[in-house]
């Protein structure tokens, strides 16, 4: 790339902040995925040692299943699970807000709006933490189904019933401690009011 092409994105991208709109939403997406990422070491020594009992297998090779269906699930599961509900969400008319001046309204702009949330600033700090929580459900499946492929991929000697029983176990494990994060957000943003 050319430094005059270097020097062209680097100023779009300084503008880009002023032509956004503060009314655009919040793509849960770029909520959820730190929380993933900081959690990612813990999860796979959870997971590895799940695994390594649940399955007999060597430490090493739960380590290396593990892994490897953790990175395939974190970089292309969840996304392409969160692109999928974005979809949805637009195409069934959940793209405008529709006020949350009810607890349908409440329910619904958490629920089926909760990969793209409407930005209803005064209740986003309850608003973030609620869908959180939700999307860690679409998220679990996505995990569970991709981290079984990949873990029946890499140990084709073991029962396929075996195998997604406990990945599935080591996934609701795991998936419940992310539950920690938007619960805490939670607590956290009520203590600061």
């Amino acid at each position: 790339m050319h430094k005059s092409s270097k020097i062209l994105l680097a100023f779009l991208a300084l503008l880009a902040p002023g032509i956004a709109y503060a009314n655009a939403g919040v793509p849960m997406l770029f909520l959820a995925m730190p929380a993933f990422l900081v959690s990612f070491v813990p999860i796979i020594a959870i997971e590895t040692l799940y695994i390594s009992k649940g399955m007999t297998l060597p430490l090493v090779q739960s380590l290396k299943t593990v892994s490897i269906s953790n990175v395939a699930s974190t970089i292309i599961g969840i996304p392409l699970t969160w692109l999928l509900l974005v979809l949805i969400q637009l195409v069934t008319g959940g793209g405008g807000a529709y006020g949350i001046d009810s607890l349908m309204g409440k329910i619904l702009a958490v629920t089926w709006q909760a990969p793209w949330l409407i930005p209803y600033e005064e209740d986003l700090n309850w608003m973030i933490p609620a869908a959180g929580l939700i999307l860690l459900i679409p998220f679990f499946f996505a995990s569970w189904w991709s981290e079984y492929f990949i873990s029946q991929k890499l140990n084709k000697t073991l029962p396929p019933v075996s195998v997604k029983i406990k990945v599935r176990n080591a996934n609701l494990i795991t998936y419940s401690l992310l539950a920690v994060w938007p619960i805490g957000f939670w607590v956290l943003s009520s203590a600061a009011k």
